[in-house]
């Protein structure tokens, strides 16, 4: 476990080695841990002060009490068990989110609930996902470009997704793309209403 905070004073650790209540950290690492649940107690210890959450390569889904770190901007969950239908709670404080590498399949679900549940995210990285196509996993460029669209079209937010910087005029396009998608949708279930 790494931590970044001010030093241990004598007698802080209940054993050597072991973490114990040192209290003030801004970040805490608990990455490949082999992690089957979040170590609530040791984490919600630091709520008032932790910034940084590095939780990846565990086998962790449920991050349900998270929302109590009221401080946290950067959330790591890369190479968990994460699936579509995670649900996180809501945490206004967070702008980074990772979460490569994961079980998420179904991106309209997904990113519902980031956007609802992050509603100040920036950063959000999900690559090597099936919801995310892209070379890395065997997807096609057009598929690449209408993921980006289509995320950056629902979480307005964003400046940077995966490892690439949102541009303007990528913005301005998703929004048509996707205002246009929504407006047909709308006229068929209209017609389909007054059949």
């Amino acid at each position: 476990m790494e931590t970044e905070g001010p030093p241990a004073a004598p007698g802080q650790y209940s054993q050597p080695g072991q973490p114990g209540p040192v209290l003030g950290l801004r970040s805490l690492s608990f990455a490949y841990q082999g992690l089957l649940e979040i170590p609530y107690e040791v984490i919600l210890a630091q709520q008032n002060t932790l910034e940084v959450l590095d939780l990846s390569y565990n086998l962790l889904e449920d991050p349900a009490l998270l929302g109590e770190l009221e401080q946290l901007s950067t959330l790591i969950l890369d190479c968990n068990s994460y699936s579509s239908h995670v649900k996180f709670p809501y945490m206004p404080s967070v702008t980074t989110v990772w979460i490569n590498k994961n079980k998420i399949s179904n991106l309209p679900i997904f990113v519902e609930e980031i956007r609802s549940k992050f509603p100040n995210i920036k950063i959000l990285s999900m690559m090597n996902n099936e919801a995310a196509p892209s070379y890395f996993n065997g997807g096609s460029l057009p598929q690449y470009i209408d993921y980006r669209q289509y995320v950056i079209s629902q979480i307005p937010s964003l400046t940077i997704l995966d490892d690439t910087e949102v541009l303007g005029k990528e913005r301005a396009q998703a929004e048509k793309t996707y205002r246009m998608q929504r407006t047909r949708e709308g006229s068929k279930r209209r017609k389909e209403l007054h059949r």
